[in-house]
């Protein structure tokens, strides 16, 4: 899974915090990461329909559903793409105990492990909720964690 997942999720967060358009320079400065690097992840997540673009002078980024229908699941295949992390290259027909082609008309034993672990890992991944996510950080950091960084957002950057 590559970093921009993090990032992406933490971004779908904090949307969850305010009901005005966040710039991404915003969110970027927030999150101590460089802007062209978030931009990518946030247009990933705009492709997706997660995400909107809102332009204009008080323009920015914001949630296009309820936190509630927003899973991980969602966030990780609009930046990661829905291709498995494992792929079976069909090693036992290869070396000097290969097995043939014709022999092979199921999948192997490692592939089966494998892609019932990512089966179990999608399903997990599709039961938690940025919702969720939002009422964790809520519990982990304190209430009002998410109103304090709606109130950064929302502050001008030079004020």
């Amino acid at each position: 899974m590559s970093g921009g997942v993090e990032w992406a999720l933490h971004c779908a967060v904090v949307l969850t915090s305010v009901e005005e358009p966040v710039p991404a320079a915003r969110l970027a400065q927030l999150h101590d990461v460089s802007p062209t690097y978030l931009a990518k992840q946030l247009q990933a997540l705009s492709r997706a329909g997660l995400i909107r673009s809102v332009q204009g002078k008080a323009g920015g980024y914001v949630l296009t559903r309820p936190p509630a229908s927003i899973t991980v699941h969602d966030i990780v295949e609009a930046i990661d793409g829905p291709a498995p992390a494992f792929v079976c290259t069909e090693i036992r027909q290869r070396g000097p105990m290969a097995t043939t082609p014709e022999a092979c008309t199921a999948p192997c034993a490692i592939s089966r492990a494998m892609a019932a672990a990512e089966d179990a890992w999608r399903a997990s991944l599709r039961a938690v909720t940025v919702a969720d996510l939002a009422r964790d950080v809520e519990s982990d950091y304190g209430s009002g964690a998410l109103a304090g960084i709606a109130t950064w957002l929302n502050t001008s950057p030079e004020g």
